[in-house]
């Protein structure tokens, strides 16, 4: 039933969803937010079970929260993914570190309600690391090839002229 198309006519009488073009990739770093949301939600000790398993392959980083770094690199990929080709331009990066910070520290605050957790500034850090990375990442030649065939990404104008 998917593949006839019968399902097309659920939204307004053209067959779209009335959702303005590339709104649903914004569904990704609401969901990964969710994500985050929930797992800040979790007493200390449920988390701490993870720990030793990180420090086996990066020993010499008992300090860094790998935990913080990958939830944020991969909400800023996510953040990315969503703005489309636009994303390549480093003001937008830098929008994109700017709003995994601040929904870090909303984060932050929220633990603040957990049992065993408190706000911690070396989070907020790791997080802006991991989003500064992620940021960094797609901007590599390699990687931006492979991120420009994801849908919605070479189709939304980034203010540059077509050259002839």
């Amino acid at each position: 039933l998917l593949m006839t198309g019968r399902f097309r006519g659920r939204g307004r009488a053209n067959g779209r969803s009335g959702l303005p073009p590339g709104a649903a990739r914004w569904l990704a770093p609401l969901v990964w937010m969710a994500v985050i949301f929930a797992l800040s939600s979790r007493p200390a000790d449920e988390l701490d079970g993870m720990l030793p398993y990180f420090r086996r392959f990066f020993p010499g980083m008992n300090d860094f929260d790998w935990g913080h770094y990958a939830a944020y690199f991969i909400l800023a990929l996510t953040f990315e993914f969503a703005i489309g080709a636009a994303s390549r331009r480093p003001a937008v990066k830098l929008a994109v570190i700017l709003a995994c910070v601040i929904y870090g520290a909303t984060d932050e605050y929220h633990q603040s309600f957990v049992d065993g957790r408190m706000p911690d500034p070396g989070d907020l850090l790791n997080d802006a690391i991991g989003a500064a990375a992620a940021v960094c990442f797609t901007a590599l030649p390699g990687v931006r090839r492979f991120w420009r065939r994801l849908p919605g990404q070479s189709n939304i104008d980034t203010g540059r002229r077509k050259e002839s």
